[in-house]
């Protein structure tokens, strides 16, 4: 058998180790971190089962963080980073009342100590999030690893493209369609809210500035559930946090349920009922047995895979760029 001259079989040893290493960093999947940070997913499914049993209320926290990451600038944890101007996305109205800065932080810290400069923070933040939906009842979600995080952080693009507490049915559907998103999903992921706290501005216009009118109370909301808002959110006082459902701390139907019944906290997931599509599919997953968490697991899956970080990096401190 005849052998290769000495620089010709240099040549391909290189070609194979090039091909090796540009497999290695362009590879995406659930098992990114197999080789390079095994422990990666058990840590973090461990640190947010903790945290989620001290306070469930981290739950709908976590979930929400990943969400508004993923609809500005893709899945680049850019929600993160902070600005000493007050600029970043962290500022912007829709992510004022996030929660969960400080324990993704704690988490980063423990797998920096375990494998330094390896796992990002967008991946944190989308495994925390499902791992926080499973620990409340959800269902989990397939979910490819290996997301890059961002460089830039602007407030006036997440209040620009995130969908607000006051849409309407249609601003809604722009928002979702956007990213590649149809009404059914809309409306899915809309069930997000069954988990989860807010505060009074994002309803008090709804009680007592309704459609501009000084006084007005928007005609569609249960009486009762008018009432009770108006007792712990007093006109022009900053109030307290409010359930978005009545089973706030388990992922389950009965936020739909709700909307059904005209109890539905913002004035966005009332207008659901506006639609006739949004309608039929609030009545379809009000019912107990309904496809709905099974459905909502599928549309987290393509939230997760929102457009990943092109030239983004690894952050060695989640709040601020290498």
């Amino acid at each position: 058998m005849g052998s290769f001259p000495p620089f010709r079989f240099l040549s391909i040893l290189g070609l194979i180790l090039l091909a090796t290493t540009t497999d290695a960093h362009s590879y995406s999947g659930a098992d990114y971190y197999k080789d390079s940070c095994p422990q990666a997913t058990t840590i973090v499914t461990d640190m947010v089962n903790n945290f989620v049993k001290a306070n469930k209320n981290l739950a709908g926290g976590f979930l929400r963080l990943h969400f508004h990451d993923c609809f500005v600038r893709g899945c680049d944890a850019s929600v993160l980073l902070n600005s000493p101007t007050n600029s970043a996305e962290k500022d912007a109205r829709p992510n004022i009342s996030l929660r969960g800065f400080h324990e993704i932080d704690q988490i980063q810290a423990a797998l920096e100590a375990e494998c330094p400069g390896i796992v990002s923070c967008a991946d944190i933040l989308a495994l925390a999030a499902r791992d926080a939906t499973v620990k409340v009842g959800g269902q989990s979600w397939s979910l490819d690893l290996g997301r890059k995080d961002g460089k830039v952080s602007i407030s006036s693009e997440a209040d620009a493209q995130l969908p607000s507490p006051f849409s309407t049915y249609d601003e809604l559907v722009q928002n979702f369609t956007a990213l590649g998103f149809t009404q059914e999903e809309m409306v899915i992921l809309s069930g997000g809210h069954t988990i989860g706290l807010s505060s009074c501005g994002a309803v008090q216009s709804r009680l007592y500035n309704f459609n501009g009118v000084a006084g007005l109370t928007d005609p569609s909301i249960d009486l009762s559930l008018a009432k009770q808002l108006k007792k712990k959110c007093p006109e022009n006082e900053p109030g307290s946090t409010l359930a978005m459902d009545s089973t706030k701390n388990t992922f389950d139907h009965l936020y739909f349920k709700a909307v059904l019944n005209n109890k539905g906290l913002f004035q966005s997931d009332a207008n659901l009922l506006t639609n006739p599509v949004g309608k039929e599919l609030v009545t379809r997953y009000s019912k107990a047995g309904s496809s709905f968490i099974s459905d909502f697991a599928a549309a987290m899956t393509k939230v997760s895979n929102i457009q990943w970080a092109t030239d983004g990096e690894v952050r060695r401190v989640c709040s601020i760029i290498n």
